[in-house]
């Protein structure tokens, strides 16, 4: 029987061994870090053209954008590393796909329906917060290169460079996915609407705090576009549930009037 038999008939069976999941978890890396290889493979012939990319917001600050190598294996390095962010990005719907798989067996037929909304928007809103990090990246190297005075001339090197705005991306990437945390925490009954709504003000406060633990540059201006879209994305959430819970209301009167 292979593992997806046995998913399938933990499904209706029941529950899977602790020896099934393990399987089945081995089954899910594996595909992982192929479609990962798979990727990197494909950013490896990308990379001068995604460099170029993410060079063009420095080149409207720094004139002369010219970035310099400090080791001789650093431009390597360098392409190899790019490759490898360009491989996950490529694997992205991959791994959301085998992470929801993964999960499936746990779920209620009425909720593996979620499957397809559940992709879509965490790689929307993913895509949403990278390209918002993407264009902050101007005023925060502005920001960055004339908060030290102007006797400082900056000289940035490829890789610190590109682990900056990669993880700035990255940063805004994952804290645009918080809809998606609570959206599900309601179709499952940990949250209401109403107890996101009375916790607005708290939930401020703490979207401020990860806007400026996340943000690896720590300038205003990055605080500042991750932060108001993560309060206006919450108060959206709210809402979604709202209409998800109470179209799930509906369905379950609908479906004991029939039954009766």
């Amino acid at each position: 029987m292979s593992v997806s038999e046995q998913s399938a008939s933990a499904t209706t069976g029941g529950h899977m061994s602790i020896w099934e999941h393990i399987g089945e978890l081995r089954s899910r890396l594996i595909r992982v870090m192929i479609s990962v290889v798979v990727g990197a493979l494909a950013g490896w012939f990308l990379y001068p053209y995604v460099l170029n990319f993410l060079q063009h917001p420095f080149c409207e600050v720094q004139p002369t954008c010219q970035f310099i190598a400090t080791e001789p294996l650093q431009a390597f390095g360098l392409r190899i590393k790019m490759s490898m962010y360009i491989g996950v990005a490529f694997a992205m719907p991959v791994i959301l796909w085998q992470v929801w798989r993964f999960v499936t067996p746990a779920l209620y037929s009425h909720e593996k329906k979620y499957a397809i909304p559940f992709m879509v928007s965490a790689l929307t809103l993913f895509a949403m917060g990278a390209a918002v990090a993407y264009f902050t990246l101007n005023p925060t190297l502005q920001f960055l290169t004339t908060i030290g005075g102007s006797d400082i001339t900056p000289f940035y090197t490829a890789e610190s460079y590109v682990t900056l705005i990669v993880w700035m991306m990255l940063a805004f990437g994952v804290g645009f996915e918080f809809p998606v945390v609570l959206v599900a925490l309601q179709l499952t009954n940990v949250l209401t609407p109403r107890r996101l709504m009375q916790w607005w003000r708290m939930a401020i406060v703490l979207v401020a705090v990860i806007a400026a633990v996340i943000t690896p540059s720590g300038d205003p201006f990055s605080m500042m576009a991750l932060g108001i879209p993560m309060v206006m994305l919450y108060f959206m959430s709210a809402g979604v549930g709202a209409v998800l819970l109470a179209l799930r209301r509906r369905r379950h009167r609908r479906a004991q009037s029939q039954a009766s």
